[in-house]
This record gives structure tokens, C-alpha cells and sequence, in this order.
């Protein structure tokens, strides 16, 4: 196979973690040696739908998710499944990101398949420390909130850039910082330096969708700061909650005026 759309789409297919993970790093490292590249004669992408997935985390809507406080190692262990479930979801947003949009520069290409590279990295450390904790993923149960703004944006790359990694990824850089600290309140600085790697490579993620979100509006004719303000209002209803990661949002492309007006939005 040296097609890489075939092979985005196998590793979108693969149902077992560790498959995907696997797949993911033999994607990435063909495709950055050379031996792997888009092919313009491609099929077309299928209709956007489910990523393969285990039968297990049970998804459920965010509201039935429990609450547990990071006193108790159950607690931290829950946690640590949560990001996990964020970045297993990531690899198959980036793995979508290469299938779904035909037609791009090469370095799109790259970027995303080096971001699916990152996130299934940051999935395996995370699984490593669930398993110290004496639990696996799909323990607890989960939502599928990520990847339903993917099927909300498979028609437009324009919306999916700026919607998925500058609203949703970007989440992670304001709320990271203060899950490190309660870990550190509770001594566990195991998780808390997994933390550390994940919160430095998700700001080159967002910069990424910060970077295609403007190559999309500059290709359409776009004002990027009205387009990124109208998107928010038509899929979110403009509901972001802050703080805001402003020093991160920075280094990941976002502008004084955004920041401005995305910390009123917030609150």
C-alpha cells in the first residue's frame, strides 16, 4: 500500500487500541521516509461514520459521566482514562483530517499524520499508567463528544480546522495546567509528567489547525478572525467556557483580537 488516503483509512478502521496504535506509527514513518504519499486517483472518501473502536469504554452522554475526586487512586485512574479516551479519539480526528480532504499541499498531509503519530504516543504513556494504576482502557465509561463535531464538519475543511483543533484540542491547553496541579497536590508525579509531554506537542496541534484554518480562508476569500467567530456562533452557540491557556493560545497561533474577544465570550 503506498497510497497514504488507504492507508488513513485502515488505520480509521481498526477496531483493537493497540492495532491502531501500530498502524498509526507504521503510517507515519512510511510516509515520512518517502514510501508513502496521497494519491490523487484515490476513491473518494466514504460517508463520514463510526471509527473502529473496542466494545469497551461504554459511551454515554458527558452529563452520566461520574464524578470522582483525585484523592482516591480510583479517582486518578479515571482521570487518566479520560485523556486517554481524548487521545484515542485524536488519532482517528487526525487519521479523518488525511482521508476525508482531497487536494491539499503535501505539508497538510504531513502534519496531520504526525499529529495522529503524537496522539497515539500520548495514548500508549497514558495506557502505561493505567495499568500501573491496576485498570486498562475501557474501564470506565466515556462520550463521544470529539468525534461527534468530526461528523458535524466532514463536509467542510474549513469548519473542521477550526472547530476541532482550534476549540476542542485547544480545551486541553487551558484546563492541562490545573489538572497538573492537583496531581502534584496528591503526590502522583508520574501522571503528572505525561501531562507535561502532552499539554508541549498539543500546542503544535493546535497550530496546525491554526495554520490550515487560515490556508482554507485565504483559498476561499475569507476574513479568518470573522469566519473563526461565525463558526463558533453557528456550531457552538458561541458556548466556550474559560479561563483561557492565553500564553498557549498564543504560541499556537491564536491572535490579541481573538484572545480578546474569545476571553469575553468566556467569561
Amino acid at each position: 500500500m503506498n497510497d497514504l488516503h488507504a492507508a488513513a483509512r485502515r488505520c480509521l478502521d481498526a477496531t483493537d487500541p493497540g492495532e491502531k496504535v501500530r498502524l498509526t506509527f507504521e503510517t507515519w514513518a512510511a510516509l515520512a521516509s518517502g514510501s508513502l504519499a496521497p494519491d490523487a486517483s484515490s476513491p473518494p472518501p466514504q460517508p463520514i461514520g463510526l471509527p473502529g473502536r473496542p466494545s469497551r469504554p461504554r459511551l454515554v452522554p458527558a452529563r452520566e459521566l461520574a464524578q470522582r475526586g483525585l484523592g482516591t487512586e480510583a479517582g486518578r485512574a479515571a482521570l487518566v482514562h479520560a485523556i486517554a479516551h481524548i487521545e484515542f479519539n485524536a488519532v482517528d480526528l487526525a487519521w479523518d483530517a488525511v482521508y476525508r480532504f482531497r487536494g491539499k499541499p503535501d505539508a497538510y498531509y504531513r502534519d496531520w499524520a504526525s499529529c495522529a503519530n503524537d496522539e497515539a504516543r500520548h495514548f500508549t504513556l497514558l495506557s502505561g499508567r493505567l495499568a500501573e494504576l491496576g485498570h486498562a482502557y475501557g474501564d470506565f465509561d466515556a462520550h463521544n463528544g470529539l468525534w461527534e463535531m468530526a461528523e458535524k464538519t466532514a463536509h467542510s475543511d474549513t469548519a473542521r480546522m477550526a472547530l476541532v483543533p482550534r476549540v476542542l484540542e485547544a480545551r486541553g491547553l487551558d484546563v492541562t495546567p490545573g489538572m497538573m496541579e492537583r496531581l502534584r497536590r496528591q503526590g502522583d508525579e508520574r501522571t503528572v509528567a505525561i501531562l507535561e509531554v502532552i499539554l508541549r506537542e498539543e500546542v503544535a496541534h493546535v497550530a496546525a489547525g491554526t495554520r490550515w484554518f487560515t490556508w482554507c480562508c485565504e483559498r476561499d476569500g475569507l476574513d479568518p478572525e470573522k469566519t473563526f467567530a461565525q463558526l463558533l456562533a453557528d456550531y457552538m452557540n458561541n458556548s466556550l467556557r474559560g479561563p483561557f491557556n492565553l500564553d498557549a493560545r498564543r504560541e499556537a497561533g491564536f491572535s490579541e483580537s481573538e484572545l480578546g474577544w474569545l476571553g469575553r465570550l468566556g467569561g
